[in-house]
C-alpha cells in the first residue's frame, strides 16, 4: 500500500458512505453504523466487517493455513496437472531490483561483500560470492501477502486485544520482536493450483485500466467469454489472477505505479470467496486485488471502503493473495489456464513472502 493513497484514503473513510443502503453516519469513526455497506457481512456489526469471521467455517478454530489448505488435498493438485499440455513453463513475477516500485518507505538494497567475498582455497585456487540482503522480505516487489499481513481495528486505537486477523487471533496473541508468533508464513503450505487468467484490460480493449476504476462481474463474464471460456466452471482452489494492464508502468513510471491503480469491485470478492471458495488471487497492480484511485485520477471506490477487498478475501475468508504480477506474456500467448506453482518463502513469524510464481501450460 502507497503513502500518497494513505493520506487521501484517510480523507475518504471519513466521508459519508450512501450507497447500498448504508447510514449516512458510517464512517471511521461511527462503523458501527456501517451496516449495508459493500464490504459488511451478515446484520450485526459485530466488527467493522459486519458479523464476526471466527472460527473459519471450513478450516476450524485455531487454523493459521487458510486457502494454502486446499493444496492438501490430492484431487485440487491433480487438478493442476492436468492444466499442462505443452510442458512450457513461464516466469509470472517480477525480477527483484533497487528501482523497482515499493511502497512508503520501503527499500530493497543488495550488496556483495568483499566482491569476491572470499578466497582464494587450496590448490584449487577456489573463489565464492554470497550476497547482504536488506529489504522488508515479505512485501516487496513480486510479494505474497500472508494471513498476518492484513487485520482490522475493532477496538480503540492500540488496543492489540482488539486488533483481530484471520480466524480472530490478536495482535497481542501474534506481536513478536522476532517475527509474529501466529500466522507467519512457514504455517503455510506450498501451492500446486489450477491457475486462470482474466484479462481484464484485454476485455475492456485498452493497454491498462485506469487508477480508481473498478471491474466488476459484469466485466468478468466479458473476459471470460473473449477468452472463450464463457462456460468455465471454477473449482475450490482455483488460482485467479486479474491482468488490468498495471505492469506496462512497473520501473517505466514508478510514480504513476504508486500513484494508484486499478482492481475488483465486493461483488468479484463475494464470487471469488464463496461461489470459488479460491485458493490464491493475484494481479499485475500493487494490492492485485483492491482499485485505488490516485491524486487527479477518476475513482469508483465507495467512500470509507479502504482496502475493504484484502480485508474481505484475507481477513475474513483467509485467502492469501499474490502482487506485482507480470501477466502481459500469458495473455499475449494466450494462455488463460495453467498450472499455477509456488511455495511462500517459510520465514518464521513473516508477514508475507518474495519469490518466483510460475505458470506451467
Amino acid at each position: 500500500m502507497k503513502s500518497g493513497y494513505m493520506l487521501s484514503a484517510a480523507a475518504a473513510v471519513a466521508l459519508c458512505f450512501t450507497a447500498s443502503g448504508a447510514s449516512a453516519e458510517c464512517s471511521a469513526e461511527n462503523w458501527k453504523d456501517c451496516k449495508g455497506a459493500p464490504w459488511v457481512d451478515g446484520d450485526v456489526m459485530e466488527t467493522p466487517l459486519g458479523s464476526k469471521w471466527w472460527p473459519h467455517p471450513i478450516w476450524g478454530e485455531g487454523d493459521e493455513a487458510g486457502s494454502t489448505n486446499w493444496y492438501k488435498k490430492p484431487a485440487v493438485v491433480l487438478r493442476a496437472f492436468s492444466m499442462v499440455q505443452h510442458g512450457k513453463t513461464m516466469k509470472i513475477g517480477h525480477a527483484y531490483t533497487a528501482d523497482m516500485p515499493l511502497f512508503g518507505a520501503r527499500k530493497f538494497s543488495m550488496r556483495i561483500p568483499g566482491n569476491p567475498t572470499g578466497g582464494p582455497f587450496g590448490a584449487s585456487k577456489l573463489m565464492y560470492n554470497d550476497e547482504f540482503l536488506a529489504t522488508e522480505i515479505g512485501q516487496v516487489g513480486t510479494q505474497f501477502d500472508g494471513l498476518g499481513h492484513i487485520g482490522v481495528q475493532l477496538g480503540a486505537p492500540g488496543d492489540l486485544n482488539n486488533m483481530r486477523w484471520y480466524n480472530g487471533f490478536t495482535a497481542a496473541e501474534m506481536g513478536g520482536a522476532y517475527g509474529l508468533r501466529k500466522l507467519g508464513t512457514e504455517k503455510l503450505h506450498p501451492i500446486i493450483a489450477r491457475g486462470i487468467l482474466i484479462d481484464l484490460a484485454g476485455a475492456r480493449g485498452v493497454e491498462s485500466m485506469e487508477a480508481g476504476e473498478v471491474a466488476t462481474m459484469a466485466d468478468v463474464r466479458k473476459a471470460l467469454k473473449r477468452q472463450g471460456m464463457e462456460n468455465f466452471k471454477f473449482q475450490e482452489g482455483d488460482a485467479i489472477l486479474f491482468r488490468y494492464g498495471w505492469e506496462k508502468y512497473w520501473i517505466v513510471d514508478n510514480a504513476k505505479y504508486n500513484n494508484g491503480c486499478p482492481g475488483v469491485g465486493m461483488d468479484v470478492a463475494r464470487w471469488i470467496a464463496e461461489e470459488v471458495k479460491a485458493g490464491v488471487t493475484g494481479g499485475d497492480t500493487w494490492p492485485a486485488t483492491d482499485p485505488v484511485p490516485g491524486k487527479g485520477t477518476k475513482n469508483e471506490v465507495p467512500a470509507g471502503c479502504i482496502f475493504c477487498v484484502h480485508n474481505y478475501l484475507q481477513t475474513r475468508h483467509g485467502i492469501v493473495n499474490q502482487e506485482n504480477l507480470k501477466l502481459k506474456a500469458l495473455a499475449d500467448a494466450g494462455v488463460y489456464t495453467f498450472m499455477y506453482v509456488y511455495s511462500p518463502v517459510p520465514i518464521k513469524g513473516a508477514t508475507g513472502s518474495i519469490g518466483v510464481p510460475v505458470a506451467i501450460y
